[in-house]
């Protein structure tokens, strides 16, 4: 077997483990079937994991799409690239919510050199993965199943009837998932989705066609985040050059991390401490500093400039809080740490550093306004009664 063959082989498997993968996600989040630990009513069978194709299908099509517009652009400008490699992450043998991946990415061989070539493989990817998904959340809202459908997935909710939410919800310890508002699915939900057939909000995951959309409007808000090397950071370092990119980029960065970590630890941590945990709390503030100083590594050369910025992100945000009472979502935390410690938050340099004609100035502009639509503060909540 050739180098070659192998090389098609690993991607070829990627590729299915990451279809079986994503197929037991969707039959979680769908039926709350599961494959290990658990009763018999609640096993997984055979026919309870093909409805996970209804999940996984549109999913994986909206991702290949978009993996495959900066594979077929590279190509075009003739820039050597790998087929995508996806990434399978199933966390249904812990019992633990996923998705069956965590995306796919494509390895660039060669040095761009050219500012044009990095703005067209950055924007090709997301804006073609983004016209699958619209359809597919077109299709999730305007084919909505009856309102019973919900008793498919809760037997238990059945004695309720219809006015389930009234009841269900105020259970002691009942956890809940809820998908946060982007300004697209809010427009589908109060224009396009039949009222009498939209889902409670509680609820909204197990619908796979309105889940697998959601994913990839947040997966395409990720992508295009105008922050380094990231898809927005190339359309961002396009339109505005490099001087302009750095310098949006990494207060961008700092609004991003400092509304990750907004309300993490409080004044009212502070009160509720005693004694006998008062180095614990400490210990929790050291570690956090720490972190905000890592995550600043690829903004600042000096230690002491990386030890200030965390300084200065943490105290704003403890008297923030304090004064407003305004929470971030500590869930951006990860994001912003790979952001700043692996991914970097500047741009590569580049050779041929012509400016863009109005065409692809026009396409970057649209691809902003898409992230601005695709992004949500909040993408996924648990809450617990």
């Amino acid at each position: 077997m050739t180098k070659k063959q192998k090389q098609l082989l690993i991607h070829l498997a990627l590729f299915i483990i990451t279809v079986i993968t994503t197929t037991l996600a969707g039959t979680e989040w769908m039926l709350s079937k599961y494959l290990l630990w658990v009763p018999k009513e609640a096993q997984l069978t055979w026919d309870s994991f093909v409805s996970g194709f209804q999940f996984s299908i549109p999913f994986l099509m909206i991702l290949t799409v978009h993996e495959f517009g900066h594979y077929f652009t590279a190509r075009f400008h003739k820039i050597n690239v790998t087929l995508p490699f996806y990434i399978p992450m199933w966390l249904g043998f812990i019992l633990a919510p996923s998705f069956g991946t965590m995306g796919a990415f494509i390895r660039i061989k060669d040095q761009i050199i050219s500012l044009k070539h990095y703005f067209d493989v950055g924007v090709s990817g997301p804006l073609a993965g983004f016209v699958v998904a619209m359809g597919v959340i077109w299709y999730g809202f305007t084919n909505l199943p009856e309102p019973e459908y919900i008793f498919e997935v809760h037997p238990e909710y059945e004695q309720y009837g219809l006015d389930y939410a009234d009841h269900v919800y105020q259970e002691e310890n009942m956890v809940s998932y809820h998908l946060g508002d982007n300004l697209i699915f809010w427009f589908f939900k109060e224009y396009v989705a039949d009222p009498e057939r939209l889902p409670n909000p509680n609820e909204i995951i197990h619908y796979p066609y309105i889940l697998a959309g959601y994913l990839a409007l947040f997966f395409t808000a990720l992508n295009l985040l105008p922050i380094g090397q990231l898809d927005g950071g190339h359309i961002l370092f396009g339109l505005l050059g490099a001087k302009r990119h750095s310098m949006i980029s990494k207060v961008l960065f700092t609004v991003f991390i400092f509304y990750a970590g907004l309300g993490l630890i409080t004044i009212e941590d502070l009160a509720d401490v005693g004694i006998e945990s008062s180095l614990q709390y400490l210990l929790m503030i050291l570690a956090y500093l720490y972190f905000l100083y890592v995550s600043a590594r690829s903004m600042f050369e000096l230690k002491r400039d990386r030890w200030l910025f965390a300084a200065i992100i943490f105290t704003t945000q403890f008297m923030v809080h304090a004064l407003f009472h305004i929470s971030g979502y500590s869930g951006w935390l990860l994001f912003a740490f790979l952001l700043g410690r692996v991914l970097g938050v500047n741009h590569p340099p580049v050779f041929d550093n012509r400016p863009l004609d109005s065409w692809r100035k026009l396409i970057g502009w649209i691809a902003l306004v898409v992230f601005i639509l695709s992004f949500s503060p909040q993408p996924f909540i648990v809450s617990i009664s």
